[in-house]
């Protein structure tokens, strides 16, 4: 009996032990339940305190006959049941999660990810209920508030539990150890019952459950803001009726849900441009010279469209000529970024220090259809400071204007010039380190493969950070978390791909495309020789009107593309010069920016932004005849404000007199209000900085319209659509030969990015070829965490143990590369 009564006391110290550790992370839990001799007991006990926490608190609003009351005796009595269906789901992916890591020393992969959410929803659960238990007697116990939080913490779980069911049948469709399941499994299969995933509760009170509580106060702002830049993406002018719903956003989270899942499954890729192009805007830029590192260069550099002579590994020389497709020969911005100026450099006077021994060739992130080279110094500024080498960052062009494979040529070409300018660039090229992040890790990735078949000299490493190495919506466990990302969800990370990869997919006309934007096709698609989804036309991404972005503010004009013509306003710490002022000893001539055009895009910017609905799609204004009956004129004004303003899931509104009175005054107001901000517009503009988007077509604008009218379609409706199966585009599909002269690679990523089973299959790929490859997985950070690195501390760590990566690769004499290096 004695004996029996210590092993009943160790098994309760173990669950103590376990619980601890739930409250500092669940993914650490994880670890300790693993490690447990005492089996699954340990692991369910944060499930079984829960249980006991919500059984309590059912038990005691039961008598209550208060509407409030009951709702929370429901919803407790629910969230009890939703444990017992999760927790069989969830314990047999923790028990076989291990077996798809890349090594014991890396855990990571997408199983663990959903496990590692499951855990965090049980842990938000379980702090929710307590704080009920302690405050259910107060005074001013708020029940509504509680109901809501409750009734919401159990959709999660719901939710979740539908996504543990994708899992076991992504399991049953690949061999233990394989995270992409095989070619004749399509992702519309696995998704044919997704309809059941409430998207919603993603993103309403439990936005960011799963992420670090330094990053869940960063995500909710900007899922704020993206709701309310949509209210200003889509008012037709409506800026006072935008702003106020936009400010509702902070207050209602489940307003911000709707909105956020409706521009996620029916906002165009323009739209995703137009909102990550925000970091470009003035404030926005001056963020980075007041916070990070100061460095003495940073400066652009435009590369002219010249044919360039470089030497090949066995010493013959072989011309590289400008890239031409899609859109023809343009000057290449690439950005220089130095903490010390170097002997030799050009533009930078003299100098007694010697060229550095390393250089970084970097290629920045945003999914090949936003951001630059300045919206990334937050941390290059950093990295340049800390590992005192130079830093080329490229500025390729953007998707859906320069799809595939023109980032790629611009990457391989700035490689080529690099390797003849070393000197200029205040370097002797002694080491060369590849780095990118997100999209910019797959660009680098694929001009090494390109760099390999041309016979050039290779980098001595490449650092990836976040990669999507496999550009396509092959189902893995790790892409259903784009389902409840914040920073990427499903509807942006799939028309990202489509308007990169394939932004060409159908011919239908304009008519066919209007009809089929507001209809759900569940029909079974075809595969075509690749074992791809071939594209429905109904759900082509990329407009054929007029690009949103054919003019930018000035500041902008050398930053965002490099298929503009290159420029920026010179400034002393942020200067623009031409190829051919680093080359003034040579023969080869530049490109000069053209002249800064500012008032022209100012006075501009709030007529572009904010349409109007008396213009065409030319931007031509339209004669308005007006009825002789001015109440005829308010009711339609009325009835267009509503439609804009309803949202999916809301019932229609019925007219009242109190509200059409009050509708009207703030028509009145809204008007004289437009007036005011008027006469505003050239200095927000110009505060702002904000990117002109032109005038839309009429179908653009019947979508925009009709915008939070569309009916929440399925997921499975996104990647209809074909990828060829080319190792430039997805270098998981190289061949065998080609990885096995890979240089170094250091992979860093997280365990809730989309991406991480790229990173995952591909280090393994490499590992069994023999190659030299190490991975690091964090945990609790967000695909892109590294433009958040001078906000979060745990960004900031993630940043640091990239540069210590990158370190390793420029110096691998001294560093040990048999193990992964973890610190």
């Amino acid at each position: 009996m004695r004996l029996k009564f210590f092993s009943r006391g160790f098994y309760f110290h173990k669950r103590s032990l376990c619980k601890m550790a739930f409250t500092e992370s669940p993914a650490k839990a994880s670890l300790c339940c693993e490690e447990s001799t005492e089996g699954a007991a340990p692991t369910y006990a944060m499930y079984e305190a829960l249980k006991d926490s919500c059984q309590n608190n059912a038990t005691y609003f039961q008598p209550d006959d208060t509407e409030n009351g009951q709702r929370l005796y429901q919803g407790f009595m629910t969230l009890m049941d939703h444990i017992d269906t999760v927790w069989p789901l969830v314990d047999h992916v923790r028990k076989v999660a291990p077996l798809y890591d890349f090594d014991a020393a890396s855990p990571g992969n997408g199983y663990r990810s959903f496990v590692s959410v499951v855990d965090s929803c049980v842990l938000h659960g379980l702090k929710i209920s307590r704080q009920v238990c302690s405050a259910r007697d107060a005074l001013l116990f708020r029940k509504s508030y509680f109901v809501r939080e409750i009734e919401s913490c159990g959709q999660l779980l719901a939710s979740l539990g539908t996504c543990l069911h994708h899992l076991h049948t992504l399991l049953s469709w690949a061999p233990p150890g394989d995270l992409f399941p095989t070619e004749q499994h399509s992702p519309e299969q696995l998704f044919s019952q997704a309809d059941t995933i409430n998207q919603y509760c993603f993103y309403g009170r439990c936005l960011g459950f799963q992420f670090n509580p330094s990053m869940r106060g960063i995500l909710k702002g900007i899922s704020i803001c993206m709701a309310g830049f949509s209210e200003a993406y889509y008012s037709h002018g409506n800026l006072i009726s935008s702003v106020w719903t936009g400010g509702q956003y902070l207050i209602d989270p489940e307003m911000r849900a709707r909105r956020i899942v409706n521009i996620s499954q029916s906002a165009s890729v323009e739209f995703c441009k137009a909102f990550w192009f925000l970091a470009e805007s003035e404030i926005m830029k001056r963020v980075p010279s007041l916070m990070s590192s100061t460095v003495a260069v940073n400066k652009l550099i435009t590369i002219p469209p010249e044919p360039i002579t470089v030497l090949t590994t066995d010493g013959k020389e072989t011309t590289v000529l400008p890239p031409t497709v899609h859109i023809g020969l343009q000057g290449l911005n690439v950005r220089l970024i130095s903490v010390n100026k170097r002997m030799g450099m050009a533009g930078e006077g003299s100098s007694n220090l010697p060229p550095a021994d390393g250089i970084i060739f970097h290629c920045h992130g945003g999914g090949f259809v936003a951001q630059s080279s300045k919206s990334h110094e937050t941390y290059l500024r950093e990295w340049a400071a800390k590992l005192n080498v130079p830093i080329l960052s490229i500025d390729y062009s953007l998707a859906p204007q320069a799809p595939f494979p023109r980032a790629l040529e611009e990457v391989y070409y700035a490689y080529c010039w690099m390797m003849n300018n070393f000197k200029e660039l205040g370097t002797t090229g002694k080491r060369i380190v590849f780095a990118g992040d997100s999209a910019g890790a797959n660009l680098i990735t694929g001009c090494t493969l390109k760099i390999l078949t041309s016979g050039l000299r290779t980098p001595e490493g490449l650092f990836l950070a976040y990669a999507p190495l496999l550009v396509s919506f092959i189902p893995s466990p790790a892409r259903l978390l784009c389902l409840m990302d914040p920073l990427l969800p499903f509807g942006f990370m799939m028309r990202c791909l489509k308007a990169y990869a394939s932004p060409n997919t159908s011919g239908k006309s304009k008519e066919d495309k209007h009809k089929d934007t507001n209809a759900v096709s569940n029909a079974t698609t075809p595969l075509d020789s690749n074992g791809f989804l071939k594209v429905s036309p109904s759900q082509e991404g990329v407009s054929e009107g007029p690009s949103s972005f054919e003019e930018v503010s000035p500041s902008d004009l050398a930053e965002l593309q490099a298929h503009k013509s290159g420029s920026e306003r010179r400034k002393s710490s942020d200067t623009t010069i031409s190829a051919a002022s680093l080359q003034s000893e040579h023969t080869a001539t530049g490109v000069t920016p053209p002249e800064d055009k500012s008032q022209q895009y100012v006075s501009d910017f709030l007529e572009r932004y904010v349409l109007d609905s008396d213009t065409d799609s030319e931007g031509r204004r339209i004669p308005v005849i007006k009825p002789n009956n001015k109440a005829l004129d308010e009711s339609h004004r009325e009835a267009e404000s509503e439609a804009s303003s309803t949202l999916v899931g809301e019932p229609p509104l019925v007219d009242d007199p109190d509200q059409k009175d009050k509708r009207r005054i703030k028509t009145r107001i809204s008007e004289a209000a437009n007036s005011v901000m008027g006469a505003m517009s050239s200095k927000l503009a110009y505060i702002t900085g904000s990117n002109t988007i032109t005038r839309p077509t009429q179908d653009d604008l019947a979508v925009r319209t009709n915008l939070d009218a569309l009916i929440a379609r399925s997921p499975s409706d996104e990647f209809i659509f074909s990828v060829p199966r080319d190792p430039l585009l997805s270098p998981y599909w190289a061949d065998e030969q080609l990885l096995n002269k890979f240089p170094p690679v250091r992979i860093l990523t997280v365990h809730l990015d989309p991406c991480l089973d790229d990173c995952v299959m591909f280090a393994k790929k490499l590992k069994k070829l023999g190659n030299i490859v190490g991975i690091d997985v964090l945990e609790g950070l967000p695909h892109g965490f590294l433009n958040f690195s001078l906000m979060a501390k745990e960004a900031n760590e993630g940043s640091k143990l990239c540069m210590e990566r990158i370190k390793q690769l420029l110096d691998l004499d001294s560093a040990p590369t048999s193990d992964n290096n973890r610190l």
